[in-house]
């Protein structure tokens, strides 16, 4: 098992990539979580692997996908913060995340910065105009059950906010509550984005959609024509601005 799965397509566009696409424990580790508990957001973005793979093909784009669970490796958190090896997740504890310094160092260079080095290598590689970031998010917390998220869609940014202001206007004017930055703020989540991106000056999205939303093939199809209008406008009004 590799830390990165790779989708071929055309170079020079777009590169696709989905931090937490996977549930899957390597078969060396163990976390002491439930099964039933990795079938739930705090094991993986819900519906990403699928919609990451609709959208390479749809638009022929190549893709990277993360190919371990969130629990055992996040892989958008810096390999200094403690959530990238978390000991608990919306209030359900990780007991086998419990490690020692070399354990942590072991499991991050195994499974972490692996899928950093095939997004460096696919951007050197392919030089897209665009880089796409797919995530999903729960309609609630069980830990904050008093906190709905509403939000049909978010577009996630730090410094850089070209491409998601344009996803954002386009998306609201096509009916949905929109996020900016919500509910996670791609200032404090954007690990991925800001060493791949920002540090290159590369334009990107980072989409975060309901999970609830992408509950079956039927929503999985009809959120690849969406984003992929949404991309089309994107590279329309920013990126042959910019070349």
């Amino acid at each position: 098992m590799r830390a990165a799965e790779y989708l071929p397509g055309a170079p020079g566009r777009l590169l696709i990539i989905a931090d937490h696409a996977s549930n899957v424990v390597p078969a060396e580790i163990a976390l002491g979580v439930s099964a039933s508990d990795f079938q739930k957001h705090i094991a993986w973005d819900i519906g990403t692997a699928a919609l990451a793979r609709s959208l390479s093909a749809a638009l022929n784009a190549p893709a990277i996908l993360a190919t371990a669970s969130r629990l055992v490796a996040d892989c958008n958190r810096a390999p200094e913060d403690g959530g990238a090896i978390p000991p608990a997740s919306d209030g359900i504890p990780v007991p086998g995340n419990a490690l020692s310094a070399d354990a942590r160092r072991a499991r991050l260079a195994a499974w972490h910065e692996p899928y950093h080095v095939a997004i460096t290598d696919a951007l050197d590689r392919f030089e897209p105009r665009l880089l796409v970031s797919v995530h999903s998010f729960t309609p609630c917390l069980a830990s904050r059950p008093e906190e709905a998220r509403p939000w049909h869609v978010a577009l996630l940014h730090n410094r850089d906010d070209r491409a998601a202001r344009i996803a954002m206007r386009v998306l609201a004017a096509e009916g949905f509550t929109v996020g900016d930055n919500q509910p996670y703020s791609g200032a404090v989540y954007g690990y991925t984005t800001d060493r791949h991106a920002e540090a290159r000056g590369l334009p990107y999205l980072t989409f975060e959609i309901r999970q609830d939303l992408l509950a079956d093939e039927g929503a999985i199809a009809a959120w690849t024509q969406r984003l992929g209008r949404v991309i089309c406008i994107v590279e329309s009004e920013l990126l042959e601005v910019i070349a």
